[in-house]
C-alpha cells in the first residue's frame, strides 16, 4: 500500500428540506387546518480516527464528501428524513487542518475519536408551527438550513515510541529490519527510504513501536532533500535514536547537522529525550571506535552506544536504553557490551 500522509479534502453538509404547507382536506370533518410537517434535517460530515489504518491514501482518488440533504416536510404531519451522515474514516494521529494550512481544527490520537467538520442544516418549520389561536390558518412554511461547504487538510502524523533519525545512508533501515518484523528497502545509495517505515521491537518480553524517518540533510527545515514532508512525523516520539555513520571522517558534524535541523523545524524537538549510537562499528577497528566514541560524547553531551545493525552488535542494549526512556525509567548506564 503507497504511503500518504497528506490530502486535500472537499466537505459538504446537507441541506434542511423546507417545510410543508398543507391543509386537511378529509370528508366528514367539518372543521380542517394546517398539518404540513418539518422539514427533514441535513446529514453532517464527520472524521473518526479508526485502528488498522497507517496512511491517507484513500483520499487521493476520492476528495470530495457531500452529505444528502433532508427530505422537505409533508402533509398530515409528515417530518422528511434526515440526510445520511458521511464519516471520513483516518488513521489514528491525524491532524485536521482548515483551509489556510495553519488552523487546527482536530488532532485525532485515540481510537474512536470523532469530530464534527461539518454541521447538517436543520428542516424548516411546516405551517403547522405557526398555527395559533389568532392565526387559525397559517400558509407560510420556513425553508432548510443550508448546509456547510468547506475545503480541509488531513495531515498525517504517525505515531511511534521511537523514532531513528540520522543522515542519509546512517543505517536506520538496516537498524529498523535488524530489531523489527519489518522490512524497509535497503541500499548503498541516498534516500533509499522515501516513506517512514514502522516496526514492532520486541526486547525484554515487552514490546514497542519505532519509526524509521527518511533521512535529513543539511537545509531540511527549510524543504531541502525531503524537508519537512516527514519531519513532522519525528513529533509525536517519546524517545528518539540518533544514528551516526561511523565509517564517517565527519561525526560530530554530521550530528549537529541532524540536531540543527531538528531545533529549526520545532523547538520541541530539540527538547525531546534523545539516545545516540555510533552505527556501523563492525568496520572499524578498536582504535577507531575510541576515538569516535569520545568526540561523540563530547559533541552531544553524553554516553554513546556503539552498534552495528548488520553484526547484531549492541543492539539489545540499546533497545533497552530506549525502553527505559519510553517508559520514564532511569537511564540505563551502560552504554553497550563493546569496551576498548
Amino acid at each position: 500500500m503507497k504511503f500518504l500522509d497528506l490530502a486535500k479534502v472537499y466537505i459538504r453538509s446537507g441541506g434542511g428540506g423546507g417545510g410543508c404547507v398543507s391543509f386537511r382536506r378529509e370528508k366528514f370533518i367539518e372543521f380542517g387546518g394546517p398539518d404540513g410537517g418539518d422539514g427533514g434535517n441535513g446529514g453532517s460530515v464527520y472524521a473518526v480516527a479508526v485502528d488498522g489504518l497507517n496512511t491517507l491514501i484513500d483520499f487521493r482518488y476520492q476528495q470530495h464528501f457531500f452529505a444528502k440533504s433532508g427530505q422537505p416536510g409533508m402533509g398530515s404531519q409528515r417530518t422528511g428524513k434526515t440526510g445520511d451522515d458521511i464519516i471520513l474514516k483516518v488513521p489514528v494521529g491525524t491532524e485536521i487542518i482548515d483551509e489556510d494550512e495553519e488552523t487546527v481544527i482536530a488532532d485525532l490520537t485515540v481510537v474512536g475519536q470523532r469530530v464534527l467538520l461539518a454541521q447538517g442544516g436543520n428542516g424548516g418549520w411546516g405551517n403547522l408551527r405557526f398555527k395559533s389561536s389568532t392565526n387559525r390558518a397559517p400558509a407560510r412554511a420556513n425553508p432548510g438550513q443550508d448546509g456547510v461547504e468547506r475545503t480541509i487538510w488531513l495531515r498525517l502524523k504517525l505515531i511511534a515510541d521511537a523514532g531513528l533519525v540520522g543522515l542519509p545512508n546512517a543505517g536506520k533501515s538496516t537498524f529498523l529490519a535488524a530489531v523489527s518484523n519489518a522490512r524497509p528497502k535497503i541500499a548503498d545509495y541516498p534516500f533509499t527510504t522515501l516513506v517512514p517505515n514502522l516496526g514492532v521491537v520486541g526486547v525484554d518480553e515487552q514490546e514497542f513501536v519505532m519509526a524509521d524517518i527518511p533521512g535529513l540533510i543539511e537545509g531540511a527545515s527549510e524543504g531541502r532533500g525531503l524537508g519537512t514532508q516527514f519531519l513532522a512525523h519525528v513529533e509525536r516520539c517519546k524517545v528518539l535514536l540518533h544514528l551516526v555513520d561511523g565509517t564517517s571522517s565527519t561525526i560530530t558534524k554530521d550530528f549537529r547537522t541532524i540536531v540543527t535541523e531538528l531545533e529549526a523545524y520545532a523547538e520541541e524537538l530539540g527538547d525531546k529525550q534523545r539516545v545516540v549510537a555510533l552505527n556501523k562499528c563492525d568496520a572499524l577497528d578498536k582504535k577507531t571506535i575510541s576515538d569516535r566514541r569520545r568526540a561523540l560524547e563530547k559533541a552531544s553531551g553524553g554516553p554513546v552506544h556503539v552498534i552495528s545493525g548488520v553484526a547484531g552488535m549492541g543492539l539489545q542494549e540499546v533497545l533497552r536504553d530506549l525502553l527505559a526512556r519510553i517508559h520514564g525509567e532511569a537511564e540505563v548506564e551502560e552504554t553497550g557490551p563493546w569496551q576498548p
